[in-house]
C-alpha cells in the first residue's frame, strides 16, 4: 500500500476523521513551504494538499487565487515546487498531494 492508503485505512481502522489542510507552494515564498509541510505533519495532518501556483486559478474562489498570484512573483517553477516537497519527505510520513491543472504539467514536460 501506498501513504495515502495507509493513512486512509488506519483512519478508518481506529474510526477517526482526518485533517488535509491545503497551502499553495511558494506562499509565502518556497522556504516557508517546506517549514509549512513540517509543521503540519507534527501537527497531525493526515494528508497534506500543496497547490502548485497557476496563472489563472479563477475557479478556485479568491483565496487560493491570490496566494497562487502571490507566489508566482517569485519566479519559480514545477522542478522547485517537487524539490521541496522531495525535502519535505525526506523529515514527514504524511503523504503529500500536489493540486495543480494540466497547463503547468504541460509545460514541466516540454
Amino acid at each position: 500500500m501506498g501513504r495515502i492508503e495507509n493513512a486512509f485505512s488506519e483512519l478508518a481502522r481506529e474510526g477517526k476523521k482526518g485533517f488535509i489542510p491545503f497551502i499553495t507552494a511558494g506562499d509565502p515564498n518556497l522556504q516557508a513551504t517546506g517549514e509549512l509541510l513540517v509543521e503540519l505533519a507534527h501537527a497531525g495532518a493526515t494528508i497534506i494538499e500543496l497547490g502548485v501556483p497557476f496563472t489563472d486559478p479563477m475557479a478556485d474562489g479568491p483565496v487560493i487565487q491570490r496566494a497562487s498570484e502571490r507566489a508566482l512573483k517569485h519566479g519559480f517553477g514545477v522542478q522547485e515546487v517537487l524539490d521541496v516537497a522531495a525535502s519535505a519527505r525526506d523529515k514527514i510520513a504524511t503523504p503529500i498531494i500536489l493540486f495543480t491543472y494540466f497547463n503547468p504539467l504541460l509545460q514541466f514536460a516540454i
